[in-house]
Protein backbone atom coordinates (compact mmCIF):
# COMPACT_ATOMS: atom_id res chain seq x y z
CA UNK A 1 0.00 0.00 0.00
CA UNK A 2 0.95 3.39 0.18
CA UNK A 3 2.13 3.60 3.20
CA UNK A 4 5.45 4.98 5.08
CA UNK A 5 6.57 5.79 8.51
CA UNK A 6 7.74 9.01 7.12
CA UNK A 7 6.07 11.68 5.46
CA UNK A 8 6.25 11.68 1.64
CA UNK A 9 8.55 14.43 1.06
CA UNK A 10 8.48 16.63 -2.21
CA UNK A 11 9.82 14.24 -4.73
CA UNK A 12 7.55 11.26 -3.78
CA UNK A 13 4.45 13.08 -3.21
CA UNK A 14 4.72 15.11 -6.35
CA UNK A 15 5.09 12.02 -8.43
CA UNK A 16 1.97 10.60 -6.77
CA UNK A 17 -0.20 13.75 -7.09
CA UNK A 18 1.47 13.92 -11.21
CA UNK A 19 0.25 11.00 -11.42
CA UNK A 20 -3.43 11.68 -10.41
CA UNK A 21 -3.76 10.08 -6.45
CA UNK A 22 -4.95 12.45 -4.19
CA UNK A 23 -4.05 9.43 -1.47
CA UNK A 24 -6.67 11.48 1.54
CA UNK A 25 -9.48 12.11 -0.96
CA UNK A 26 -9.34 8.53 -2.87
CA UNK A 27 -8.69 6.50 0.23
CA UNK A 28 -11.78 8.58 1.86
CA UNK A 29 -13.91 7.47 -1.41
CA UNK A 30 -12.86 3.91 -1.98
CA UNK A 31 -11.88 2.63 1.14
CA UNK A 32 -14.04 1.01 4.04
CA UNK A 33 -11.71 0.61 7.61
CA UNK A 34 -14.92 -0.23 9.07
CA UNK A 35 -16.66 -2.48 7.13
CA UNK A 36 -16.06 -5.35 9.06
CA UNK A 37 -16.97 -3.77 12.27
CA UNK A 38 -19.75 -2.98 11.23
CA UNK A 39 -20.64 -6.29 10.68
CA UNK A 40 -19.13 -7.08 14.28
CA UNK A 41 -16.09 -8.50 13.90
CA UNK A 42 -13.03 -7.50 15.65
CA UNK A 43 -9.07 -8.22 15.77
CA UNK A 44 -8.00 -11.72 17.75
CA UNK A 45 -5.37 -13.01 18.96
CA UNK A 46 -4.82 -17.53 18.89
CA UNK A 47 -2.67 -19.03 21.25
CA UNK A 48 -1.23 -22.35 20.06
CA UNK A 49 -0.96 -25.18 22.32
CA UNK A 50 2.60 -26.35 21.53
CA UNK A 51 3.86 -22.21 22.63
CA UNK A 52 1.18 -21.53 24.75
CA UNK A 53 -0.18 -24.60 26.43
CA UNK A 54 -3.82 -24.28 24.88
CA UNK A 55 -5.26 -23.39 21.13
CA UNK A 56 -7.24 -20.60 22.01
CA UNK A 57 -8.86 -17.45 20.14
CA UNK A 58 -9.59 -14.48 21.81
CA UNK A 59 -11.45 -11.73 20.27
CA UNK A 60 -10.66 -8.16 21.12
CA UNK A 61 -13.70 -6.80 22.24
CA UNK A 62 -13.85 -5.07 25.48
CA UNK A 63 -12.22 -4.11 28.39
CA UNK A 64 -8.19 -5.48 28.60
CA UNK A 65 -8.83 -6.63 31.64
CA UNK A 66 -11.52 -9.16 30.51
CA UNK A 67 -9.58 -10.00 27.13
CA UNK A 68 -6.47 -11.34 29.55
CA UNK A 69 -8.07 -13.12 31.42
CA UNK A 70 -9.60 -15.19 28.52
CA UNK A 71 -5.81 -15.91 27.60
CA UNK A 72 -4.30 -19.12 28.35
CA UNK A 73 -1.48 -17.06 30.39
CA UNK A 74 -0.67 -17.42 33.52
CA UNK A 75 -1.54 -15.67 36.60
CA UNK A 76 1.79 -13.80 36.82
CA UNK A 77 1.76 -13.31 32.59
CA UNK A 78 -1.42 -11.96 33.00
CA UNK A 79 -0.33 -9.44 35.69
CA UNK A 80 2.93 -8.61 33.76
CA UNK A 81 0.90 -8.37 30.44
CA UNK A 82 -1.63 -5.42 31.69
CA UNK A 83 1.05 -3.83 33.46
CA UNK A 84 2.95 -3.82 30.36
CA UNK A 85 0.06 -2.38 28.61
CA UNK A 86 -1.96 0.11 30.77
CA UNK A 87 0.77 1.52 33.51
CA UNK A 88 2.93 4.19 32.79
CA UNK A 89 6.39 3.32 34.46
CA UNK A 90 9.64 5.28 33.96
CA UNK A 91 11.99 2.16 33.57
CA UNK A 92 14.77 4.54 32.76
CA UNK A 93 14.75 6.55 35.82
CA UNK A 94 17.22 9.41 35.89
CA UNK A 95 18.09 10.00 32.76
CA UNK A 96 16.80 12.32 30.02
CA UNK A 97 14.98 11.61 26.99
CA UNK A 98 17.64 11.75 24.57
CA UNK A 99 20.22 9.46 27.30
CA UNK A 100 16.57 6.71 27.14
CA UNK A 101 16.25 7.21 23.23
CA UNK A 102 20.24 6.30 23.16
CA UNK A 103 20.27 3.00 25.26
CA UNK A 104 17.21 1.79 23.47
CA UNK A 105 18.90 1.99 20.16
CA UNK A 106 21.66 -0.26 21.49
CA UNK A 107 19.02 -2.77 23.22
CA UNK A 108 16.61 -5.30 21.41
CA UNK A 109 12.83 -5.22 21.95
CA UNK A 110 13.42 -8.75 23.51
CA UNK A 111 16.36 -7.27 25.93
CA UNK A 112 13.69 -4.53 27.06
CA UNK A 113 10.90 -6.50 28.01
CA UNK A 114 12.94 -9.04 29.61
CA UNK A 115 15.69 -7.32 31.19
CA UNK A 116 14.23 -3.66 31.70
CA UNK A 117 10.70 -4.69 32.12
CA UNK A 118 10.86 -7.84 33.45
CA UNK A 119 8.10 -9.81 32.45
CA UNK A 120 7.05 -13.13 32.05
CA UNK A 121 8.71 -15.43 29.12
CA UNK A 122 5.44 -16.16 27.72
CA UNK A 123 4.71 -12.07 27.47
CA UNK A 124 7.68 -11.85 25.45
CA UNK A 125 6.76 -14.95 23.03
CA UNK A 126 3.75 -13.25 22.35
CA UNK A 127 5.40 -9.84 21.36
CA UNK A 128 8.35 -12.20 19.50
CA UNK A 129 6.65 -12.24 15.78
CA UNK A 130 5.31 -8.72 16.30
CA UNK A 131 7.59 -6.99 14.12
CA UNK A 132 7.97 -9.90 11.39
CA UNK A 133 5.20 -7.36 9.39
CA UNK A 134 7.54 -3.99 9.41
CA UNK A 135 11.00 -5.20 9.25
CA UNK A 136 10.78 -9.69 8.61
CA UNK A 137 12.46 -10.40 11.92
CA UNK A 138 11.44 -10.89 15.52
CA UNK A 139 12.12 -8.44 18.50
CA UNK A 140 15.30 -9.83 19.39
CA UNK A 141 16.94 -8.39 16.19
CA UNK A 142 14.67 -5.01 15.92
CA UNK A 143 16.02 -2.08 18.68
CA UNK A 144 13.89 -0.93 21.27
CA UNK A 145 13.27 2.26 19.87
CA UNK A 146 12.38 1.53 17.04
CA UNK A 147 9.36 -0.46 18.62
CA UNK A 148 8.94 2.78 20.32
CA UNK A 149 8.65 4.39 17.26
CA UNK A 150 5.89 1.83 16.00
CA UNK A 151 3.98 2.41 19.57
CA UNK A 152 4.77 -0.95 20.82
CA UNK A 153 3.62 -0.90 24.92
CA UNK A 154 6.51 -0.15 27.50
CA UNK A 155 7.42 2.86 26.61
CA UNK A 156 4.26 5.57 27.81
CA UNK A 157 6.24 6.64 31.37
CA UNK A 158 9.39 7.01 29.25
CA UNK A 159 7.87 10.24 27.96
CA UNK A 160 10.19 10.32 24.78
CA UNK A 161 10.52 13.26 22.77
CA UNK A 162 9.99 12.35 19.15
CA UNK A 163 13.29 13.07 16.03
CA UNK A 164 16.31 12.12 15.88
CA UNK A 165 19.28 10.78 18.55
CA UNK A 166 22.09 14.24 17.73
CA UNK A 167 24.74 11.90 18.22
CA UNK A 168 23.62 9.23 15.94
CA UNK A 169 22.31 11.14 13.56
CA UNK A 170 19.33 8.59 13.54
CA UNK A 171 15.55 8.91 13.41
CA UNK A 172 13.84 5.72 14.30
CA UNK A 173 11.65 4.33 11.59
CA UNK A 174 8.45 4.63 13.31
CA UNK A 175 4.97 7.06 13.86
CA UNK A 176 5.77 8.03 16.79
CA UNK A 177 8.91 9.88 15.65
CA UNK A 178 8.17 11.47 12.74
CA UNK A 179 3.89 11.22 12.52
CA UNK A 180 3.89 8.67 9.45
CA UNK A 181 2.63 9.18 5.72
CA UNK A 182 -1.39 9.40 4.65
CA UNK A 183 -2.61 5.80 3.36
CA UNK A 184 -3.95 4.23 0.87
CA UNK A 185 -4.43 0.77 -0.40
CA UNK A 186 -4.97 -0.56 -4.05
CA UNK A 187 -6.69 -3.99 -4.70
CA UNK A 188 -3.19 -4.84 -6.65
CA UNK A 189 -1.36 -3.56 -3.96
CA UNK A 190 0.78 -0.47 -5.68
CA UNK A 191 1.10 -2.54 -8.63
CA UNK A 192 -1.32 0.54 -9.49
CA UNK A 193 1.38 3.35 -9.42
CA UNK A 194 3.47 0.99 -11.98
CA UNK A 195 0.23 0.75 -14.10
CA UNK A 196 -0.10 4.56 -14.05
CA UNK A 197 3.52 5.45 -14.53
CA UNK A 198 3.21 3.44 -17.89
CA UNK A 199 0.22 5.20 -19.00
CA UNK A 200 1.82 8.69 -18.76
CA UNK A 201 4.84 7.55 -19.98
CA UNK A 202 3.29 5.78 -22.98
CA UNK A 203 0.01 7.45 -24.17
CA UNK A 204 -2.26 4.92 -25.48
CA UNK A 205 -0.87 1.42 -23.82
CA UNK A 206 -3.60 1.45 -20.77
CA UNK A 207 -7.01 3.16 -21.34
CA UNK A 208 -8.49 5.73 -19.10
CA UNK A 209 -7.70 8.84 -17.51
CA UNK A 210 -7.72 8.38 -13.62
CA UNK A 211 -6.34 6.09 -10.73
CA UNK A 212 -9.73 4.96 -10.21
CA UNK A 213 -10.04 3.15 -14.00
CA UNK A 214 -6.89 1.74 -14.02
CA UNK A 215 -7.38 -1.08 -11.73
CA UNK A 216 -9.41 -3.18 -14.32
CA UNK A 217 -7.81 -1.43 -17.28
CA UNK A 218 -6.27 -4.10 -19.99
CA UNK A 219 -2.71 -3.53 -20.84
CA UNK A 220 -1.90 -3.54 -24.93
CA UNK A 221 1.55 -4.93 -24.79
CA UNK A 222 2.43 -3.87 -28.20
CA UNK A 223 2.54 -0.56 -28.13
CA UNK A 224 4.89 -0.78 -25.11
CA UNK A 225 8.04 -1.51 -27.56
CA UNK A 226 7.65 0.77 -30.03
CA UNK A 227 10.49 2.71 -32.22
CA UNK A 228 8.05 5.74 -32.62
CA UNK A 229 7.72 6.27 -28.87
CA UNK A 230 9.40 7.83 -26.99
CA UNK A 231 9.78 5.63 -24.31
CA UNK A 232 9.96 1.66 -25.04
CA UNK A 233 9.65 -0.74 -21.98
CA UNK A 234 10.85 -4.12 -23.51
CA UNK A 235 9.53 -6.96 -21.26
CA UNK A 236 10.93 -10.55 -20.44
CA UNK A 237 14.66 -9.14 -21.21
CA UNK A 238 17.33 -9.91 -18.61
CA UNK A 239 20.07 -7.29 -18.11
CA UNK A 240 23.19 -9.34 -18.10
CA UNK A 241 25.92 -7.08 -18.12
CA UNK A 242 25.97 -2.88 -17.64
CA UNK A 243 29.31 -1.02 -19.14
CA UNK A 244 30.55 2.54 -19.42
CA UNK A 245 32.43 2.98 -23.01
CA UNK A 246 35.68 3.85 -22.19
CA UNK A 247 36.90 5.29 -19.04
CA UNK A 248 34.33 6.02 -16.54
CA UNK A 249 35.89 9.51 -16.03
CA UNK A 250 35.25 10.24 -20.38
CA UNK A 251 32.36 7.82 -20.83
CA UNK A 252 30.46 9.09 -23.43
CA UNK A 253 27.87 5.78 -23.84
CA UNK A 254 27.00 2.88 -21.69
CA UNK A 255 26.28 -0.48 -23.21
CA UNK A 256 23.44 -2.62 -21.63
CA UNK A 257 23.28 -6.42 -22.76
CA UNK A 258 20.77 -8.58 -22.03
CA UNK A 259 18.94 -11.83 -22.79
CA UNK A 260 15.52 -12.56 -25.00
CA UNK A 261 14.60 -16.04 -25.95
CA UNK A 262 17.61 -17.20 -25.46
CA UNK A 263 19.61 -14.59 -27.57
CA UNK A 264 21.99 -12.01 -26.20
CA UNK A 265 21.20 -8.67 -27.45
CA UNK A 266 23.32 -5.12 -26.67
CA UNK A 267 21.24 -1.43 -26.10
CA UNK A 268 23.10 1.69 -26.12
CA UNK A 269 22.50 5.15 -24.46
CA UNK A 270 23.56 8.35 -23.39
CA UNK A 271 23.13 7.15 -19.19
CA UNK A 272 21.89 4.48 -17.40
CA UNK A 273 19.75 3.73 -14.42
CA UNK A 274 20.17 0.31 -12.05
CA UNK A 275 17.14 0.45 -9.85
CA UNK A 276 17.48 -3.29 -9.62
CA UNK A 277 18.16 -5.19 -6.08
CA UNK A 278 21.55 -3.45 -5.08
CA UNK A 279 23.42 -6.58 -4.36
CA UNK A 280 22.93 -7.93 -8.33
CA UNK A 281 24.95 -4.48 -9.27
CA UNK A 282 28.50 -5.97 -8.76
CA UNK A 283 27.81 -8.66 -10.66
CA UNK A 284 26.25 -6.49 -13.70
CA UNK A 285 28.96 -3.90 -13.34
CA UNK A 286 32.68 -5.41 -12.48
CA UNK A 287 34.06 -2.54 -12.85
CA UNK A 288 32.89 -0.73 -10.05
CA UNK A 289 35.66 -0.02 -7.21
CA UNK A 290 36.04 -2.48 -4.63
CA UNK A 291 34.69 -0.34 -1.87
CA UNK A 292 31.49 0.16 -3.75
CA UNK A 293 31.09 -3.48 -4.40
CA UNK A 294 31.46 -4.16 -0.75
CA UNK A 295 29.00 -1.70 0.47
CA UNK A 296 26.34 -2.52 -2.19
CA UNK A 297 26.65 -6.78 -1.17
CA UNK A 298 25.75 -5.65 2.24
CA UNK A 299 22.20 -4.44 1.07
CA UNK A 300 20.69 -8.24 1.81
CA UNK A 301 16.79 -7.98 1.44
CA UNK A 302 14.50 -9.47 4.10
CA UNK A 303 12.70 -12.71 3.15
CA UNK A 304 8.80 -12.97 3.33
CA UNK A 305 5.84 -15.19 2.34
CA UNK A 306 2.46 -13.50 1.58
CA UNK A 307 0.08 -16.78 0.67
CA UNK A 308 -3.56 -15.98 -1.00
CA UNK A 309 -5.86 -18.59 0.58
CA UNK A 310 -9.29 -18.30 -1.64
CA UNK A 311 -12.41 -19.52 0.58
CA UNK A 312 -16.06 -20.66 -0.31
CA UNK A 313 -17.24 -17.94 1.68
CA UNK A 314 -16.46 -15.71 5.44
CA UNK A 315 -19.13 -16.89 7.42
CA UNK A 316 -16.94 -18.47 10.16
CA UNK A 317 -15.17 -15.32 10.60
CA UNK A 318 -18.57 -13.94 11.31
CA UNK A 319 -19.91 -16.39 13.54
CA UNK A 320 -16.52 -16.20 15.16
CA UNK A 321 -16.49 -12.10 15.86
CA UNK A 322 -13.15 -11.84 14.00
CA UNK A 323 -11.83 -9.73 10.69
CA UNK A 324 -7.88 -10.47 11.48
CA UNK A 325 -5.90 -12.55 13.58
CA UNK A 326 -2.35 -12.32 15.33
CA UNK A 327 -1.00 -15.49 15.78
CA UNK A 328 2.30 -15.62 17.41
CA UNK A 329 3.30 -19.46 17.85
CA UNK A 330 1.76 -19.88 14.70
CA UNK A 331 3.16 -21.07 11.29
CA UNK A 332 1.63 -17.20 9.33
CA UNK A 333 2.21 -15.01 12.55
CA UNK A 334 -0.91 -13.23 11.10
CA UNK A 335 -3.59 -13.33 8.87
CA UNK A 336 -7.00 -11.32 8.00
CA UNK A 337 -10.00 -10.86 5.28
CA UNK A 338 -9.07 -9.15 2.47
CA UNK A 339 -9.38 -4.86 2.90
CA UNK A 340 -12.72 -3.93 1.48
CA UNK A 341 -11.51 -1.61 -1.34
CA UNK A 342 -14.60 -0.63 -4.04
CA UNK A 343 -12.85 1.54 -6.57
CA UNK A 344 -14.11 2.22 -10.20
CA UNK A 345 -15.50 -0.61 -11.70
CA UNK A 346 -13.97 -3.26 -9.20
CA UNK A 347 -16.02 -4.24 -6.00
CA UNK A 348 -15.08 -6.12 -3.09
CA UNK A 349 -17.07 -9.12 -1.35
CA UNK A 350 -20.13 -7.07 0.67
CA UNK A 351 -21.51 -10.19 2.28
CA UNK A 352 -19.88 -13.21 4.41
CA UNK A 353 -21.82 -15.49 1.70
CA UNK A 354 -19.31 -13.92 -0.82
CA UNK A 355 -16.19 -15.71 -1.93
CA UNK A 356 -13.03 -14.02 -0.20
CA UNK A 357 -8.74 -13.84 -0.20
CA UNK A 358 -7.58 -14.43 3.15
CA UNK A 359 -3.90 -12.47 3.35
CA UNK A 360 -1.55 -14.91 5.60
CA UNK A 361 1.92 -13.53 6.44
CA UNK A 362 5.04 -15.54 7.09
CA UNK A 363 8.41 -14.94 7.95
CA UNK A 364 11.04 -17.30 8.20
CA UNK A 365 13.73 -16.60 10.87
CA UNK A 366 16.46 -17.64 12.76
CA UNK A 367 15.92 -15.74 16.54
CA UNK A 368 19.55 -15.76 18.33
CA UNK A 369 21.34 -14.28 15.42
CA UNK A 370 21.89 -10.67 13.81
CA UNK A 371 19.23 -9.27 11.46
CA UNK A 372 21.15 -9.94 8.26
CA UNK A 373 21.86 -13.66 9.38
CA UNK A 374 18.37 -14.46 9.96
CA UNK A 375 17.78 -13.02 6.45
CA UNK A 376 20.11 -15.81 4.76
CA UNK A 377 19.09 -18.27 7.16
CA UNK A 378 15.36 -17.95 6.22
CA UNK A 379 15.53 -17.03 2.75
CA UNK A 380 17.13 -20.76 2.56
CA UNK A 381 14.19 -22.44 3.97
CA UNK A 382 12.07 -19.97 1.79
CA UNK A 383 13.64 -21.74 -1.10
CA UNK A 384 14.07 -24.82 0.17
CA UNK A 385 10.18 -25.83 1.73
CA UNK A 386 8.17 -27.69 -0.68
CA UNK A 387 4.39 -26.45 -1.41
CA UNK A 388 3.25 -29.70 0.24
CA UNK A 389 4.66 -28.08 3.61
CA UNK A 390 3.01 -24.85 3.09
CA UNK A 391 -0.41 -26.20 2.05
CA UNK A 392 -0.17 -28.45 5.48
CA UNK A 393 0.30 -25.97 7.63
CA UNK A 394 -2.19 -23.45 5.98
CA UNK A 395 -5.01 -25.86 6.33
CA UNK A 396 -4.07 -27.09 9.67
CA UNK A 397 -4.03 -23.45 11.02
CA UNK A 398 -7.23 -22.28 9.26
CA UNK A 399 -9.05 -25.38 10.87
CA UNK A 400 -7.35 -25.01 14.45
CA UNK A 401 -8.10 -20.84 14.32
CA UNK A 402 -11.47 -21.08 12.70
CA UNK A 403 -12.62 -24.26 13.44
CA UNK A 404 -15.51 -23.62 16.29
CA UNK A 405 -16.84 -21.34 13.50
CA UNK A 406 -17.76 -23.84 11.25
CA UNK A 407 -14.95 -23.67 9.01
CA UNK A 408 -14.04 -26.73 7.03
CA UNK A 409 -10.50 -26.44 5.03
CA UNK A 410 -11.46 -29.44 2.98
CA UNK A 411 -14.78 -27.71 2.09
CA UNK A 412 -14.23 -24.26 2.28
CA UNK A 413 -11.03 -23.63 0.64
CA UNK A 414 -11.04 -23.27 -3.12
CA UNK A 415 -6.98 -22.20 -3.96
CA UNK A 416 -4.09 -21.29 -2.00
CA UNK A 417 -1.36 -19.36 -3.41
CA UNK A 418 2.28 -19.11 -1.85
CA UNK A 419 4.03 -16.26 -2.67
CA UNK A 420 7.22 -16.46 -1.72
CA UNK A 421 9.62 -13.92 -1.55
CA UNK A 422 13.30 -14.51 -0.99
CA UNK A 423 14.58 -10.82 -1.57
CA UNK A 424 11.81 -8.79 0.00
CA UNK A 425 12.31 -5.44 2.15
CA UNK A 426 15.39 -3.24 1.24
CA UNK A 427 18.00 -3.22 4.30
CA UNK A 428 17.38 -0.59 7.13
CA UNK A 429 19.94 0.82 9.42
CA UNK A 430 20.09 -1.50 12.41
CA UNK A 431 21.94 0.37 15.36
CA UNK A 432 22.18 -3.03 17.22
CA UNK A 433 24.02 -4.65 14.45
CA UNK A 434 25.70 -1.48 12.70
CA UNK A 435 28.14 0.92 13.55
CA UNK A 436 27.06 4.25 13.71
CA UNK A 437 28.73 6.15 10.98
CA UNK A 438 27.91 9.62 9.45
CA UNK A 439 24.58 9.22 7.13
CA UNK A 440 27.45 9.73 4.24
CA UNK A 441 29.47 6.31 5.38
CA UNK A 442 26.71 4.18 5.47
CA UNK A 443 26.80 1.10 2.79
CA UNK A 444 23.53 2.38 0.83
CA UNK A 445 25.22 5.79 0.20
CA UNK A 446 28.31 3.89 -0.26
CA UNK A 447 26.58 1.33 -2.97
CA UNK A 448 24.85 4.49 -5.25
CA UNK A 449 27.49 6.48 -5.77
CA UNK A 450 27.57 7.31 -9.82
CA UNK A 451 29.51 5.33 -12.00
CA UNK A 452 30.49 7.46 -14.62
CA UNK A 453 27.28 7.29 -17.20
CA UNK A 454 25.53 4.82 -14.67
CA UNK A 455 23.28 6.16 -11.67
CA UNK A 456 22.02 3.33 -8.73
CA UNK A 457 18.55 3.60 -7.13
CA UNK A 458 16.15 1.06 -5.88
CA UNK A 459 14.76 1.34 -2.19
CA UNK A 460 17.74 -0.64 -1.52
CA UNK A 461 19.68 2.72 -2.38
CA UNK A 462 17.54 4.26 0.27
CA UNK A 463 17.51 2.32 2.92
CA UNK A 464 14.20 1.83 3.56
CA UNK A 465 11.71 -0.54 2.41
CA UNK A 466 9.06 1.77 0.92
CA UNK A 467 7.38 2.99 -1.92
CA UNK A 468 8.82 6.50 -1.02
CA UNK A 469 12.39 5.24 -0.83
CA UNK A 470 12.19 4.14 -4.03
CA UNK A 471 10.59 7.16 -6.08
CA UNK A 472 13.06 9.34 -4.23
CA UNK A 473 15.92 7.04 -4.93
CA UNK A 474 14.71 7.54 -8.75
CA UNK A 475 14.63 11.38 -8.20
CA UNK A 476 17.99 11.42 -6.79
CA UNK A 477 19.57 9.39 -9.83
CA UNK A 478 18.14 10.58 -12.67
CA UNK A 479 19.04 14.24 -10.91
CA UNK A 480 22.80 13.09 -11.00
CA UNK A 481 22.71 12.04 -14.75
CA UNK A 482 20.74 15.34 -15.83
CA UNK A 483 23.63 17.12 -14.10
CA UNK A 484 25.98 15.83 -16.27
Amino acid sequence: MIDSPRPYDAAAAGLIRELGINVAALSKKVSHPKFYSEHGLHRGMFFDKETFGADKLVVEKGPLQRLVTDTPFSQQARQDFLRLNTQSVDYLPGLTSEQKKHRLAKMSYFAFLRDVVKVDPAVIAFYQPRTHGEWAVGIDAISALDCWAFEFPGFQGLKLSPGVIPEMGYTPSGYAATGGSPRLHFPDGNATIARLLVRSLIPGSIPGRTAEDIVMARVDYRLLDRADSAVRLRLNSTAVRVANSGSPSVSREVAVSYVRDNKTFVARGRNCVLACYNVMIPYLCPELPEKQKAALHQAVKAPLMYTSVALRNWQAFKKLGVSDIYAPGSYHSSFELNSKVDIGSYTSPSSPEDPVLVRMVRVPTAPGLPEHEQNKAGRAELLATPFATFERNIRDQLARTLGAGGFDPARDIEAITVNRWPHGYAAEFNPLFEPVVPPDQRPNVIGRARFGRIAIANSDAGGAAYTDSAIDQAHRAVGELLGS
